[in-house]
């Protein structure tokens, strides 16, 4: 699992005010209301450099504790010793980490959850692993609020022909197989869903978006050109007339006249 989601600290780094602006603020205080009135344990998984909980936490009573899930040592141990962010009443919570493959989640490794998160994770997990996932959550019973996850969708403005065939592309190298694994890709939140409700939970939506345009010109490069590589290297035959479409979308970014809107979905679950 390491091999294929190993991202690194620049591009998280880069997208984290975005993620923050785009996260469902209704969710976060909805599951907020469902914590007990006693020190909160959260459990991040896929925690990354900690984006999650430096804006999560602020939304929580405390006293918190963080335990910050992930296969990428090297990105959690920097989220653990970065800076920390406060509890909503302005009191410091309290960091720590567990390094593994989400494979292997258990209800033992979710001990003392008060709440379970986590951002941009089911497009890269397999069905097994989501799975694991969501009979680890269900037998532990705290909400879990999962931000962030890609429906597969994509508006870019001007819109141009060449679009729909990138799209889709992306979404199926979305879905590819690499190192034996067969990544959810955008089926990743309907899967979640069905998961939670087949084990008797309620689930909550809400539609959340990046909205990319010249106010974050790098992200919006960063973002176009790694969609583009990524629906290139799925569909080959997009290669030969890849660079005119990139030297077109390049121009527009160069006058500030392209923007994305790239759809996501926050879920948040809780037994019934």
């Amino acid at each position: 699992m390491s091999q294929v989601l190993d991202v690194s600290s620049d591009w998280l780094e880069l997208r984290e005010t975005e993620d923050a602006r785009a996260r469902s603020r209704t969710l976060a205080l909805a599951a907020a209301a469902m914590l007990p009135t006693r020190p909160i344990v959260v459990h991040d998984l896929g925690s990354g450099t900690g984006a999650m909980m430096r804006w999560l936490a602020p939304l929580l009573p405390g006293p918190q504790e963080w335990v910050l899930h992930d296969w990428n040592a090297s990105l959690v141990e920097r989220a653990v010793d970065g800076v920390r962010p406060c509890d909503r009443g302005n009191q410091p919570i309290a960091v720590r980490s567990r390094v593994g493959e989400l494979a292997a989640l258990t209800a033992a490794d979710l001990e003392g959850a008060s709440l379970v998160t986590a951002s941009a994770l089911l497009d890269v997990v397999t069905a097994r692993e989501l799975q694991a996932i969501v009979e680890a959550c269900a037998e532990v019973g705290s909400p879990v609020l999962l931000s962030l996850s890609v429906t597969g969708r994509v508006e870019l403005n001007p819109g141009d022909p060449r679009d729909e065939a990138y799209e889709r592309s992306f979404d199926a190298h979305q879905q590819r197989v690499a190192d034996g694994r067969r990544m959810l890709g955008p089926d990743g939140p309907t899967m979640a869903r069905a998961l939670f409700q087949v084990a008797g939970w309620n689930v909550r939506e809400v539609p959340t978006t990046w909205r990319l345009d010249d106010y974050e010109p790098r992200l919006l490069r960063e973002w176009f050109d790694g969609w583009v590589d990524a629906a290139v290297e799925q569909s080959p035959d997009l290669s030969a007339e890849s660079a005119g479409y990139r030297e077109l979308r390049r121009s527009q970014m160069a006058h500030a006249a392209l923007s994305a809107v790239i759809h996501h979905v926050d879920l948040l679950a809780w037994p019934r």
